[in-house]
């Protein structure tokens, strides 16, 4: 009787001490561990890849997109839908973003792509693009009809052969915070125009917020929005 009370308090303190241990080293010097090292080493990644205005103040994360559109007319209704803001460069189109004007106070709202795929019926198989590009649906091409219409000015035509893929279409996630080089360059003159702004000036912020291919090789070129949009308002503002 006296032994396997004795074992048992051995088990049981044995098990304690095991407790304890890993607790300091899984809950205490493992997170200060790995906490340290990453703000030492990845700072910006660490704490969220965070976007600030030329004041400091926080207006996003480069890693999430976000929309950047006009308030309701009427905030109660929930189907009225979005207008573009088009004194912005406009993201990718997406149902899965919430809105924003340059400020820290959106919401996303879920996430997904809004594309369909080839065999939903709710495709129209007679929908042809003016391109001559072949069979469309009615949604890529309503899309491609706005960027026409959103982005042409009293200088410059945009034509629908120049409307690059990933301005009528979303991406898998729907929170893609980047586009290509070729679709921001044609929200140029029209953002310019909105503005006050002139052609070069847009065109250099461009640039200068476009990255490159990973390591060299890897993806495409790309343009972060919300980068390039408060580099927008800054410029605009003085």
């Amino acid at each position: 009787m006296n032994n396997s009370v004795g074992s048992t308090a051995r088990l049981v303190g044995a098990g304690l001490r095991a407790l304890l241990v890993l607790t300091v080293i899984c809950g205490i010097v493992y997170p200060l561990a790995v906490t340290g090292i990453a703000q030492a080493l990845f700072h910006d990644k660490a704490n969220g890849s965070e976007v600030k205005d030329g004041s400091g103040r926080v207006v996003g994360s480069s890693l999430i997109g976000q929309r950047y559109d006009l308030p309701k007319k009427d905030p109660d209704d929930a189907d009225e839908a979005a207008r573009p803001d088009l004194r912005w460069f406009q993201p990718r189109p997406s149902n899965g973003l919430g809105t924003n004007s340059v400020n820290t106070q959106y919401s996303l709202v879920l996430s997904g792509a809004t594309n369909r795929s080839g065999d939903n019926g709710a495709l129209d198989g007679k929908c042809t693009g003016d391109s001559g590009e072949g069979t469309l649906c009615a949604q890529v091409l309503a899309a491609e009809r706005a960027v026409v219409t959103d982005n042409s000015t009293t200088t410059y035509r945009v034509r629908p052969q120049d409307v690059p893929a990933d301005a009528v279409t979303s991406s898998g996630s729907g929170l893609d915070p980047d586009i290509s080089p070729a679709y921001a360059k044609l929200q140029v003159h029209r953002v310019a125009e909105r503005n006050g702004l002139t052609i070069p000036q847009v065109e250099k912020l461009v640039r200068d917020t476009t990255r490159g291919r990973q390591l060299g090789f890897m993806g495409e070129p790309r343009v972060n929005v919300l980068e390039l949009n408060t580099a927008l308002r800054a410029l605009a503002g003085n």
